[in-house]
């Protein structure tokens, strides 16, 4: 069976949507596709801005945890914002914990540790907030689950204010306020804010409250990082919070953390930067010292006031994420081997390996790789005697979160969301958990596709888009997947590049357009053809710079 399929077009309905909005008929096309047909529909899409942001006053609790802040700031009060040790969490608490400190807040920003309490509110998470001895705590990406530990603050004397996006429990959370769209009295029209947008619009609610002129913009490069590596749908209010953040990453405007990253990266300044960008060449970065249990190091790097202190904090950065990627690496051959003798080589179910040779801070990235090669749920458990602690990572719209809940009675712990899980479970439980798992994640509970859709064929009247278009449309991720493009071209140059030439680098003749494409990994397919069919996503061209694209290829036909 054809691996790929392309999508029909209608050259003649993509036309008419093109010349009135001023597109590419390419552009016009994946509109189509993505169900907006009419320039009513299309023209604000298209220039989507803050304003068109959705009120943000039926928001449950955000009134009174902006009263009860503006209330500490006034009287001196120490409040502590703790957030979570991954990208969102550590985001969303330098926003607050910044704006709080720019009204005039006395503020301590704490982060979690992976390998002392773990994930959320801990026990020695809340031992550490209440050193701080403050009047007022704010949980940042964490809490929702945390009753006990909210509980205790209160008995201590603190208020507790949390900020969250994950799925709700029945039972009340005993804080002072809990901002988090999924409450089921929650009446904010778009659920699908992490909590970096969260953090954005209670900053928002302060300024407000303690009437203060204070522009906001100035953090929306920290909301943009935190939305796209916590993969939150880049749709709706996201899109429009996410465009103007890459907008400013894009700029001289941007804090000096994240121009260090961009420089680290190799993508000039001034140029575009797309969520993609973020997700694979920022992300993976901030995110490695949170595996390895130096999450305050992240912290320190994103709140470094001066390019100097900035690029120091970044080689440290860089250390750790050269450490992530081989231990990553490591798991994963591992974790493939482990699951083809247990499972062979292609599942028709959810898989669960386990090793007591794997660093916990890397399993997340073992489960996602497991499910991108056997296209079936995925759970990735490091052992430390006789306790492991696991990720999960799941395929299409499978709720993995549902699928872990019928497994409860397996584990020890379990927390997440739709798309992601954790979970910590003994030893001697691991092989009735397999087998829940299994049963839980079954072929017949989930899709598993064996075919891809492809946007558009270029060439012909359906040219190469341009950057212009690719702005206006993205930005691209989840929820709202990056455009797939069949190209097929005639080769002007190729070469391989990279560790034993294994990458492509080639130029292309596409109809009436020059294009430029990269190829990783994919060279020995590709070589010594002077005509080549094949699928891929366009992007700015970093190197070239100015408006130019190329092809990133995806595969070859």
């Amino acid at each position: 069976m054809n691996r790929y399929s392309v999508r029909p077009s209608d050259e003649r309905a993509a036309s008419m949507l093109a010349d009135a909005c001023g597109l590419g008929l390419s552009a016009a096309q994946i509109l189509l596709h993505r169900g907006i047909d009419t320039p009513e529909a299309a023209r604000p899409f298209l220039d989507a801005t803050l304003r068109g942001l959705s009120s943000p006053e039926p928001m449950a609790d955000r009134a009174a945890a902006s009263q009860r802040i503006s209330r500490a700031i006034r009287a001196g009060e120490r409040i502590v914002v703790f957030g979570d040790y991954d990208v969102d969490g550590t985001t969303s608490a330098v926003i607050l914990s910044e704006v709080i400190s720019a009204l005039g807040g006395e503020v301590r920003t704490l982060i979690a540790d992976r390998f002392r309490g773990g994930y959320g509110l801990s026990d020695q998470g809340l031992d550490r907030c209440l050193a701080e001895s403050p009047g007022l705590l704010v949980t940042c990406d964490c809490g929702s689950s945390d009753h006990e530990r909210i509980a205790k603050a209160s008995r201590s004397g603190v208020d507790v204010i949390v900020v969250d996006h994950h799925l709700v429990p029945e039972e009340t959370l005993p804080a002072l306020a809990f901002l988090n769209p999924h409450r089921t009295d929650c009446g904010f029209a778009f659920k699908g804010l992490c909590s970096a947008g969260l953090a954005f619009s209670l900053g928002a609610a302060l300024r407000s409250e303690m009437g203060a002129e204070l522009d906001l913009r100035s953090w929306l490069d920290l909301v943009a990082v935190g939305t796209i590596a916590d993969l939150a749908p880049l749709t709706g209010d996201n899109r429009r919070l996410v465009r103007a953040g890459l907008k400013l990453l894009s700029s001289s405007g941007a804090r000096p953390a994240l121009r260090a990253m961009r420089q680290a990266a190799k993508i000039p300044e001034g140029a575009p930067l797309t969520a993609r960008d973020v997700a694979f060449r920022f992300s993976p970065r901030l995110n490695a010292p949170g595996r390895l249990g130096v999450a305050d190091l992240t912290l320190r790097f994103l709140t470094a006031k001066t390019p100097k202190e900035a690029l120091g904090l970044l080689d440290d950065i860089e250390a750790q994420n050269d450490e992530r990627k081989l231990l990553a690496d490591q798991a994963t051959r591992e974790a493939f081997a482990q699951a083809r003798d247990v499972y062979g080589e292609a599942p028709e179910h959810g898989v669960v390996v386990a090793s007591d040779g794997w660093h916990r801070g890397v399993v997340g990235i073992a489960a996602a790789r497991l499910v991108d090669r056997l296209g079936v749920p995925a759970v990735v458990i490091a052992f430390d005697g006789d306790e492991g602690h696991g990720s999960v990572r799941t395929t299409g719209d499978f709720d993995v979160y549902r699928a872990v809940g019928a497994c409860a009675s397996d584990l020890m712990a379990w927390g997440g969301h739709r798309a992601a899980a954790g979970l910590s479970l003994a030893a001697r439980a691991l092989e009735a958990f397999r087998s829940s798992f299994a049963e839980a994640a079954s072929a017949d509970s989930f899709a598993r596709s064996t075919t891809t859709e492809v946007d558009v064929a270029l060439g012909g009247a359906f040219r190469v888009p341009t950057l212009e278009d690719l702005q206006r449309l993205g930005p691209f991720g989840e929820a709202y997947p990056i455009p797939l493009f069949r190209v097929d071209a005639h080769v002007v140059e190729s070469m391989g590049v990279g560790e034993g030439g294994a990458h492509g680098k080639l130029k292309l003749r596409v109809g009436q357009d020059s294009v430029r494409a990269f190829a990783p990994g994919l060279f020995s397919r590709l070589e010594g053809r002077s005509e080549l069919s094949l699928v891929g996503e366009v992007q700015p061209d970093h190197w070239i710079g100015g408006s130019a694209v190329e092809l990133l290829v995806k595969d070859v036909l």
